[in-house]
């Protein structure tokens, strides 16, 4: 079955053209290898503004931080894929220690298996029949192959045991513990959690491999709440194990959890678990750490709060043009909605390149206050030393809605060499 699979590297493969944003006009025809092998500098190879930039020493850095954090803290990690959708970057996950990848809709899981991620975890009930029969079908073909996702109702159970009769292996499922009143999906109580095991247990399609759930959506998290409810979680873990819940035949028990604002927590909870009846398989699924970012999470890593663990590094950086000096206060940049990530902050100015001699300094006096569909809106101050033609960088906040608006990023060394570029599929 592997052999079936597409591999990252074939990437390398693919012809530059009109489709990517950014890049060279003179390029066009090149295959993607062909352009990275050539080494281009980013500013000076014929890139066009806008143009969204990833640094490849902060993505090494990244990677090597939470492999380490995870060996640290006994954990497994399976990064949520939906942050970058980018093979290339799977691969480099998976060589850095990822037991698999997280998935949150069937178009994701269909996106790794082409690339041959051999473990998912779809962190959703699945409860659509032509997707559940893809999975059946994948489970099939491909012996090696793992597959979990969530379930949080009877009625789901019922709707995936309907739509997976007839196949050979069955799915494995985690229920999902709710994170409070008000939060997203889950069941809320303990109650609810065991009327769907036992609807699990009444099946052959299913079989129940753990417990699950995402502390971020905590209603007013702080530490205390989240804890609280990881406790919850571990112990549902218990009693199910206790009851005897899990089936024969069963190596290990997933319990999982961790988006990218509370893996310590996270981490501290999940190292209480007594011993189960089976080995526990502590997944953690946090997925912005891989090009972390200037906004939302600089502001939310765990590693603020324990700062000996170390630090990740911001990986992005957009890279606009100055179109229009209309007066003093005022300048505009040709990077908009269309290119850049807005939902949660706008973006950061932070360095302006000088289009007369190709200097770098701080872009003092310099913010962002509005983003239109093609334009940002920079407000400037007297110590803002910016003329039409030069460059302004920019950090951004969420990489989850950065990356989805480039099909083809440059991964970019500090010097400015363009020593490849990462494709995503959204």
């Amino acid at each position: 079955m592997a052999a079936e699979h597409l591999k990252a590297a074939h990437l390398k493969d693919e012809r530059v053209d009109h489709r990517f944003k950014g890049l060279p006009v003179d390029a066009d025809g090149l295959t993607v290898g062909e352009l990275a092998a050539q080494r281009r500098n980013l500013f000076t190879g014929g890139f066009t503004t806008p143009v969204l930039a990833l640094s490849a020493e902060a993505l090494e850095h990244n990677l090597a931080l939470l492999e380490t954090y995870a060996e640290r803290h006994g954990l497994a990690f399976a990064p949520h894929g939906k942050t970058s959708m980018a093979p290339q970057l799977f691969d480099r996950q998976v060589e850095y220690g990822a037991w698999g990848i997280t998935a949150a809709v069937p178009h994701q899981a269909r996106v790794y298996r082409a690339f041959g991620i051999r473990r998912i975890f779809l962190a959703n009930e699945l409860v659509d029949p032509a997707a559940l029969r893809w999975v059946a079908a994948e489970l099939d073909r491909d012996p090696d192959f793992r597959f979990v996702c969530y379930v949080d109702s009877v009625r789901g159970v019922e709707l995936m045991d309907q739509s997976l009769r007839g196949s050979r292996r069955p799915v494995d499922v985690v229920v999902e513990l709710g994170a409070g009143d008000g939060a997203r999906t889950g069941a809320r109580t303990d109650a609810d959690c065991a009327a769907v095991a036992d609807a699990v247990a009444a099946t052959s399609t299913l079989r129940l491999v753990g417990v699950a759930g995402y502390e971020g959506e905590v209603p007013g998290a702080t530490p205390g709440t989240v804890r609280a409810w990881l406790h919850r979680l571990t112990s549902l873990a218990v009693e199910f194990d206790k009851a005897g819940r899990f089936p024969d035949g069963l190596d290990e028990i997933v319990v999982s959890a961790g988006g990218s604002a509370w893996f310590d927590t996270v981490a501290e909870v999940f190292a209480e678990l007594p011993p189960l009846s089976r080995p526990v398989l502590k997944l953690l699924r946090s997925g912005a750490y891989v090009s972390h970012d200037d906004g939302q999470y600089r502001n939310l890593t765990p590693f603020n709060r324990v700062p000996e663990e170390g630090a990740l590094q911001p990986a992005f950086r957009l890279w606009a043009q100055v179109v229009s000096r209309p007066t003093p206060e005022q300048a505009f940049v040709n990077a908009g909605k269309r290119d850049a990530a807005y939902d949660l902050h706008l973006p950061e100015a932070q360095v302006v390149r000088s289009a007369r001699d190709g200097s770098v300094r701080p872009a003092d006096g310099i913010t962002v206050t509005k983003l239109s569909d093609q334009h940002a809106w920079l407000d400037t101050t007297a110590d803002a030393r910016l003329e039409v033609g030069d460059w302004v960088g920019m950090g951004l906040s969420h990489p989850c809605t950065a990356f989805d608006k480039w099909q083809l990023i440059p991964l970019v060394e500090a010097d400015g060499t363009v020593v490849d570029l990462i494709r995503t599929f959204f």
